[in-house]
């Protein structure tokens, strides 16, 4: 089936055409890198992940154009490095880095582009500019305002009613804005923090101003999908298509101007709450792959529909251990097989062509693993190849299925159970099953489970998260 995806500024579904199938362009708003990442920050980076994966499966690989960016402009940076006594550099340096190593244990491939806020400084500066020359902007007292009167159509993404947007919106009701949902572009920058020149005076950009010039920047206008999570809807978006739209003139078509798409996930929820840095309910990435696999982690992202909310929970963590393990066990029981050079199977690529349907997606995984392990002569390479593809364009099953199994163990940790496990199985075929249950306790003890099946015996840690 053709790809179709929901689109937030239509309130419904629509078949994905994008403006050129030669360079199909997309945009997802990025990490402001002050700290590590909490799990919750990762969900829009393994979604759109997968739909990166898919447009390459469906336009190829060279077609695409993926850019992610930075914020490394931020009153927490500033903090944090005046905390420190460094250079914002040293904070943002170091937490991208952290950032990058965390979301590549998920699975995700890394954007074409990852642009940076302090490296588009030109292009901020001279998208306002712009904006003050057609009108779209002011200066006052120092500041520079996007007049939100000036775009006809303000509000139009989020649906708010104006009045719900001034309540929301996170800019402070300052004297010299001409209307309260005004929000700043560029403002001077305060003692110890870094300062451009510009020529609105020596400041900084504010904080939506910069996705649209890195946009412009890094893929040109309009783009065919601005994906973010469902928190960035307003204002960060709103204004941002505002800021962009208004940058470019009106026209008749004024929605897609600037995105072709806009899409947007879910909440990750930690209890009854948003999981959010600032209500101190977070887990980590970088303290999640310590004790879970990163596999397993993208599998719990990804096991509930992305526009919908996810409770994240350790069990939620199990359970996808769990569904990996089912997969990694058709492998591991294959090996012998070489895998078909295949496609995908068809019905899972519908499954995932339907909005990103990933839960309907992962039961069409588990059902080819039941076709290898079902399957005979000629058909179990076919069976393997299916789910390899298949599996692969998620992201997952591309790691050895004796290394999940045995994940976490070192060689000499490995030579040791082989050694137990070979005992063993020679006191199984001398029938001598009083050695053969104390090796089997002893194995136990040090938390290996054995699996005996026809073609001798392999083992797993039995746990992992």
């Amino acid at each position: 089936m053709p790809l179709s995806l929901y689109d937030t500024l239509a309130r419904a579904k629509r078949p994905f055409v994008p403006a050129d199938p030669a360079r199909v362009t997309m945009y997802v708003c990025g990490p402001t890198v002050y700290n590590f990442a909490h799990i919750g920050n990762a969900r829009p980076v393994v979604v759109f992940d997968v739909l990166f994966r898919l447009l390459r499966q469906t336009f190829g690989e060279g077609a695409v154009l993926y850019a992610a960016n930075v914020t490394d402009v931020d009153d927490k940076i500033n903090r944090k490095a005046a905390e420190e006594g460094v250079s914002i550099d040293v904070i943002t340096d170091r937490y991208l880095a952290a950032y990058n190593a965390d979301m590549a244990e998920l699975g995700a491939l890394r954007p074409t582009f990852q642009p940076r806020a302090t490296r588009t400084m030109d292009a901020i500066i001279a998208l306002i500019g712009r904006l003050v020359d057609n009108g779209s902007a002011y200066a006052a007292e120092g500041h520079v305002l996007f007049d939100t009167q000036a775009c006809e159509d303000y509000g139009v993404l989020s649906g708010h009613p104006m009045d719900d947007m001034i309540a929301g919106a996170r800019v402070e009701v300052a004297p010299y804005k001409r209307h309260p949902a005004d929000f700043v572009l560029w403002k001077p920058s305060k003692p110890g923090e870094p300062v451009w020149d510009s020529p609105f005076g020596p400041g900084r950009p504010g904080w939506h101003v910069e996705c649209t010039a890195m946009i412009e920047q890094s893929l040109g206008l309009p783009i065919d999908i601005h994906g973010g999570g469902i928190d960035l809807l307003f204002p960060h978006h709103e204004n941002e298509r505002a800021q962009g739209v208004c940058a470019h003139g009106h026209g008749p078509d004024n929605d897609r101007t600037y995105a072709r798409y806009w899409m947007h996930n879910g909440f990750l929820n930690f209890g009854e709450e948003k999981m959010s840095k600032s209500l101190g309910n977070v887990a980590l990435v970088n303290d999640l792959v310590k004790s879970a696999p990163g596999e397993a982690l993208r599998w719990a992202l990804l096991v509930g529909h992305y526009r919908a909310p996810l409770e994240w929970t350790g069990e939620l963590i199990a359970q996808s251990v769990k569904a990996l393990d089912r997969l990694y066990g058709a492998l591991r029981r294959s090996a012998s097989v070489e895998a078909a050079d295949t496609g995908p199977d068809p019905a899972f690529l519908s499954a995932l062509e339907d909005d990103l349907n990933t839960p309907a997606a992962m039961a069409e995984l588990f059902g080819l693993a039941t076709a290898l392990e079902t399957a005979t002569g000629p058909g179990r390479p076919v069976a393997k190849g299916r789910l390899l593809a298949s599996a692969r364009l998620m992201g997952f099953l591309f790691g050895d299925p004796e290394s999940w199994f045995q994940g976490g163990a070192d060689d000499a940790f490995r030579s040791q159970i082989d050694s137990l496990v070979a005992s063993r199985a020679e006191a199984r075929a001398n029938r001598d099953w009083p050695a053969a249950d104390r090796i089997r306790d002893e194995l136990a003890a040090l938390n290996v489970e054995v699996m005996d099946n026809a073609s001798g015996a392999t083992w797993r840690l039995k746990e992992r998260t």
